[in-house]
């Protein structure tokens, strides 16, 4: 039987993470942009990134890093994913540490006005 704990989800999360870092070969910083990649296809709310923005401080990872990892999966994800995300980053942040500027907003929305054409 387990043991009774003040804080089982949190305890069993934290139980998780441990044994998927102790058992993934990745270095720290790969590991947590991975993460970020997968909280991203889930859309995942701010509370999800913010439990990462420790670990990506540790591993000395920059808002470029994060801003690559972003642009690198919108193809696969969709923009709304990742505008999502950058939303629910900037939330966990604090700050609107990842913005989207207004003239990548008007190429994305070209691009995808372009690809429904094309469809």
């Amino acid at each position: 039987m387990a043991s009774a704990s003040d804080a089982p989800v949190l305890d069993t999360l934290a139980a998780m993470t441990i044994d998927s870092i102790e058992r993934c070969g990745m270095d720290t910083g790969t590991l947590i942009l991975t993460r970020i990649a997968a909280l991203v296809a889930m859309d995942a709310p701010a509370i999800s990134y913010l439990a990462h923005l420790d670990p990506a401080t540790k591993a000395d990872l920059t808002i470029e890093q994060v801003q690559d990892v972003l642009v690198a999966i919108a193809p696969v994800v969709g923009t709304a994913r990742v505008m999502s995300a950058a939303d629910h980053l900037a939330q966990a942040l604090g700050i609107a540490a990842i913005a989207v500027g207004e003239s990548e907003a008007e190429a994305i929305a070209e691009a995808e006005a372009q690809s429904r054409s094309h469809s």
